[in-house]
């Protein structure tokens, strides 16, 4: 069924209220007052709708349930800034995956940082809506940036299992800890920038208990090391 998101505060006695845009959406998709669509409040819930009569931003609601797109876990993704087509298809394949937020940080080695970074964040939210939209997420991930390196590499610290993804480690990898870590409830995934982490930017992560972990043998575009490893958390956590 086709998928709208609106506030909480749209939703009230068994009504949903949509936005312009949305009926825009019907209008072209000619849906009928007896077709059903799904409402998601932003908070895990699906609420199965129909319009009350053509043309009406009022949708009443037949039944309301979970969503079944979300994982068990959660799972924050910390990409480094890069150019802008790599960071959009990292944010699209997070949301597809399961990630409940999406946090952009500036590296020493980022090469394309925008001036105006809330133009992006601004895009990249967009994407994420319609990549929730399209795979049946129960909320929308949000697109944060943040204004440092080490302010971000604090926030992925306060997850259970915050896993550091570095081209240099050579002890442990992402399949070990994984091991390591069962039922793990919370996850970071902090993946680098095109030119890799400076050795002054690993030392930082690992003193905060970031766990430095290696992909393997092969080097992975900065765009596919994220997915990669979000890819193993899910199945790993039996969400894939």
């Amino acid at each position: 069924m086709t998928r709208f998101f609106v506030s909480a505060d749209d939703i009230s006695g068994g009504i949903a209220y949509l936005c312009s845009d949305d009926m825009e959406h019907i209008r072209v998709l000619r849906l009928r007052p007896a077709d059903l669509f799904v409402v998601c409040d932003g908070a895990g819930n699906d609420h199965i709708c129909r319009l009350q009569e053509r043309g009406s931003n009022i949708a009443q609601i037949v039944e309301t349930r979970p969503s079944m797109g979300e994982p068990t876990i959660s799972c924050s993704i910390f990409i480094a800034l890069a150019k802008s087509d790599k960071m959009e298809f990292a944010v699209q394949k997070s949301v597809e995956l399961g990630a409940v937020e999406i946090i952009l940080y500036p590296s020493a080695r980022s090469i394309a940082i925008p001036k105006d970074l809330s133009k992006r964040t601004t895009r990249l939210g967009r994407i994420a809506l319609e990549a929730a939209k399209q795979s049946g997420r129960g909320i929308v991930p949000e697109v944060i940036a943040m204004d440092s390196y080490q302010s971000a590499m604090e926030l992925a610290s306060n997850s259970a299992l915050p896993l550091f993804l570095y081209e240099n480690e050579d002890k442990t990898d992402l399949k070990q800890a994984l091991e390591l870590h069962p039922n793990t409830s919370s996850y970071s995934i902090i993946s680098g920038p095109e030119g890799g982490f400076e050795p002054s930017e690993a030392d930082y992560a690992k003193s905060l208990g970031l766990l430095s972990v290696s992909l393997g043998p092969r080097i992975l575009r900065c765009e596919t090391a994220p997915i990669a490893a979000l890819s193993a958390v899910m199945y790993a956590s039996g969400n894939l």
